[in-house]
């Protein structure tokens, strides 16, 4: 029995964990689950991944209820064929990936998940899974695929997305320079009701005018959506996609916000990792699991506590190590922990 301690972190603690707990048949208990957020507890969307997770891998299960800090969960044998997810609050679809897709390299699955955000709070959106961290993972031979049937944004959700995840055998990922810029691309999404205010164009042309004065000799495409959604909502997501690696950044409509400030939001965030990592921030914590069993090493633009905690909970279920040095990330072996950099 593998036992976590999830105070230091919030969700992705228990998604790491369930996910390695089902590919290498480990059974974990997790206490004090999100004890650092001001809602502690399993939430909705947590709720759902749990059950998912318990269906994928067969799993017995104790303590899943909603508010709960600890629960045990023991695997059995992962299953192949369908999954489906609901979520009846705006919990981010995105977060539910994180968990399904750490087994899904060992198994075929076609995930459907129904209600949710595609564009939530606190997480990033659907768009940055399809164009920045399914590229990577591509990279390292795990194809997924995503086909978005409806979006939904905070605070209703109601998005519906499907994913198809083959059956695979990761290849290792090195990222020691990003190279030149191959293309800047975004999408400027809104719910129809504020097609009249232009939302999406000013969003667009706002994230265009600070992108094209970085990088004045690179082509500039952002899409502009609108959508059917269940409330008012909107969002900007913008990719560079580089010679060796992918960078996203993202921000979500919220009261008192203008198009303007959301496309500001975006494009600095973007600078921030384009200038200080090899992978964005939100992907580097992302990569870690796969990179935990193929190998490979990138640089992070910031070594955040997510970072460290997520570190924490892979190595207590797989024989790796890794090593952190001038913020970039690789895996070592187990035999050479003596390392003095290593984490």
């Amino acid at each position: 029995m593998i036992y976590i301690d999830g105070k230091e972190g919030g969700g992705q603690i228990l998604r790491t964990a369930l996910g390695l707990s089902a590919i290498t048949g480990k059974e974990c208990t997790i206490e004090n689950i999100r004890m650092g957020r001001p809602n502690p507890g399993l939430q909705e969307q947590h709720l759902q991944g749990v059950f998912a997770m318990q269906k994928l891998s067969n799993a017995e299960l104790k303590g899943a209820e909603k508010g709960s800090t600890k629960i045990i969960f023991s695997p059995n044998r992962l299953k192949k064929g369908d999954i489906e997810v609901k979520i009846s609050t705006a919990g981010s679809v995105g977060l539910i990936l994180q968990v399904l897709l750490i087994p899904g390299v060992q198994t075929k699955i076609d995930i459907r998940i129904k209600g949710g955000a595609s564009y939530g709070k606190f997480a990033p959106p659907i768009h940055h899974f399809e164009n920045v961290l399914f590229p990577l993972l591509r990279k390292m031979n795990y194809a997924v695929n995503l086909n978005i049937i409806r979006h939904g944004f905070f605070p209703k959700g109601g998005a519906e997305i499907e994913v198809f995840s083959p059956e695979t055998i990761l290849k290792p990922l090195h990222i020691p320079k990003k190279g030149k810029i191959l293309s800047i691309k975004g999408i400027s999404i809104a719910s129809k009701d504020l097609e009249k205010t232009e939302c999406a164009e000013r969003q667009a042309k706002e994230a265009k005018q600070l992108l094209e004065k970085k990088f004045p000799e690179i082509p500039i495409h952002i899409q502009i959506e609108y959508v059917d959604a269940l409330n008012t909502g909107s969002g900007l997501q913008i990719t560079i996609e580089t010679e060796q690696s992918f960078f996203g950044a993202d921000a979500l409509a919220e009261k008192g916000k203008t198009a303007e400030t959301i496309a500001q939001e975006a494009v600095e965030s973007l600078f921030d990792s384009y200038e200080h990592g090899t992978v964005d921030i939100h992907t580097a914590d992302m990569l870690l699991p796969y990179i935990a069993l193929a190998g490979g090493s990138y640089k992070i633009p910031k070594i955040t506590n997510h970072v460290k905690t997520n570190i924490q909970v892979i190595e207590q279920f797989l024989d790796v190590k890794f090593k952190i040095k001038e913020n970039t990330v690789s895996l070592i072996n187990k035999k050479d922990t003596s390392s003095k950099n290593a984490h």
